[in-house]
C-alpha cells in the first residue's frame, strides 16, 4: 500500500512550543494555506470558507486581544496561567483565523429548500476538512500549529480590528511558528472500539 498521505498525516500535531523561525518566507505561508484551502471540498462545491491570515505583529495582535477578552473572565488569581498559555501562540509566526460565510450557507438554503437544514452542518464539515487541510499542510513544511477556539469571545474585537465581514462567523483559530520543543505521543484507542468492517 503506497503511504506517503498517510505518513503525512501522521506528522500533524499539536505543537504548543512555538517560534518565528520559519524555512518559508511570509509570502510562501501564505501560498501554502491558501493552495490547502482552495483543494479543500465542501458540499456542493459551496467554498463557504473563509480564511484571514495574520503573520507577525498582526497575529501578536489577534492574541492580545484574546488575553484581554480572558481578564475579566478569569479570576486574577489563576490568570498569570491563561496569560502564559496565550502568550505561547502569539509567540509563533503567524495565526490562521477561520470563517465560515453564512451568505453563502443561506443562498445554499434558499436555492435547495429540500436540505436547508444540513447547510449548516455541511458548512461546519467543510471548515474542519479545511482546517485539517490547512493544519497536515504546514507540519509537512515543518511548521508546528495547533488548533484553538477563543470564539465568540474575541469575534467583535477581531472584527472591528480587521474589517471582517459581518456575514463570517468565526469558528477555529491556528497559531502557527517552527517547532521549539518536543510533540507528546499521540495514543489510540482500540481498534476494535472504532472501527466494524464486513467483507
Amino acid at each position: 500500500m503506497h503511504k506517503s498521505f498517510i505518513e503525512n498525516i501522521k506528522k500533524r500535531r499539536s505543537q504548543y512550543a512555538l517560534g518565528k523561525n520559519l524555512a518559508l518566507s511570509q509570502a510562501q505561508t501564505t501560498e501554502l494555506i491558501q493552495a490547502a484551502v482552495k483543494e479543500s471540498p465542501s458540499a456542493f462545491n459551496s467554498q463557504s470558507t473563509r480564511v484571514v491570515i495574520l503573520h507577525g505583529e498582526h497575529s501578536e495582535a489577534f492574541w492580545g486581544l484574546v488575553k484581554e477578552a480572558l481578564r475579566p473572565l478569569v479570576p486574577a488569581d489563576n490568570f498569570a496561567t491563561t496569560e502564559t498559555k496565550v502568550d505561547s501562540f502569539a509567540a509563533g509566526a503567524g495565526t490562521v483565523l477561520f470563517y465560515e460565510d453564512q451568505n453563502v450557507v443561506k443562498g445554499l438554503q434558499e436555492q435547495f429548500a429540500l436540505y436547508a437544514d444540513n447547510f449548516p452542518v455541511w458548512s461546519e464539515h467543510a471548515s474542519a476538512i479545511a482546517q485539517f487541510a490547512v493544519w497536515t499542510a504546514l507540519a509537512n513544511a515543518d511548521i508546528g500549529a495547533s488548533l484553538q477556539h477563543y470564539n465568540p469571545l474575541v469575534d467583535a474585537a477581531a472584527a472591528a480590528r480587521w474589517d471582517i465581514p459581518s456575514n463570517w462567523t468565526l469558528r477555529a483559530q491556528m497559531p502557527f511558528g517552527s517547532n521549539e520543543g518536543a510533540f507528546s505521543e499521540k495514543t489510540y484507542i482500540a481498534d476494535s472500539e472504532r472501527f466494524m468492517v464486513f467483507a
